[in-house]
């Protein structure tokens, strides 16, 4: 599944002209399932924003983005649903998480919106690989954030996706705990044959990118 990105340019950084040394504001550029892509920036360059503007949340710029060579601005309520239902796993910057919802729970919420794809014990095995196995059943707001980023990671592997978006994913997980994290996820990208977009604070040698760029 292709992505593209034609001439796209946020309208509030257009007003504060911090497109100019972009390598994404005001170009175009193609992402195809089954890459790596790394998307770098500082603070306040759009990394959020553009994370918005993929999932379909946002769409005050001007160009165009499309997927599958169709303008996302143009989907169908039906068809936006399908996109972020069975297309796309997110991780959110600020994660998303239900705190009165146990940690499974909100892990397994989307799954209840699509057929169930992944083993019986799939969840379990990866709160294991990323230590919060004794979590499952435990509120998401008493945890640390670090454990409910590590809960934000697993949501989005767990449910159906051929592309993989992550805003600042490991930003409260220490290096050993990251290194857990990046292992589970180029071993479920790769099983599927699923592109992955980070956008990040730092450039980092943590994935096999295919196309690394400044934002």
């Amino acid at each position: 599944m292709q992505i593209r990105l034609h001439q796209i340019i946020p309208i509030p950084l257009q007003e504060k002209q911090l497109a100019v040394d972009s390598d994404i504001w005001g170009n175009n550029r193609t992402f195809h399932s089954g890459e790596c892509i790394k998307i770098t920036a500082a603070s306040g360059r759009g990394k959020t924003t553009l994370a918005h503007f993929l999932i379909g949340l946002r769409t005050d710029y001007s160009g165009t983005l499309s997927v599958q060579n169709k303008n996302l601005a143009h989907f169908s309520a039906a068809e936006m649903a399908v996109w972020r239902r069975e297309q796309l796993g997110v991780v959110f910057q600020d994660l998303r998480l239900f705190p009165h919802l146990t940690i499974r729970e909100n892990i397994e919420l989307k799954t209840y919106l699509a057929p169930r794809h992944i083993g019986e014990n799939t969840v379990e095995w990866m709160a294991e690989q990323l230590g919060i196995a004794d979590l499952l059943n435990t509120q998401a707001g008493i945890c640390s954030y670090g454990e409910q980023q590590r809960a934000a990671i697993i949501r989005a592997l767990a449910q159906p996706f051929t592309w993989l978006l992550l805003d600042e994913p490991f930003s409260h997980l220490d290096n050993t705990n990251q290194q857990k994290a990046i292992t589970l996820i180029q071993t479920v990208i790769t099983q599927r044959g699923a592109g992955l977009i980070l956008l990040d604070l730092e450039s980092d040698n943590h994935f096999s990118y295919h196309q690394s760029f400044q934002l």
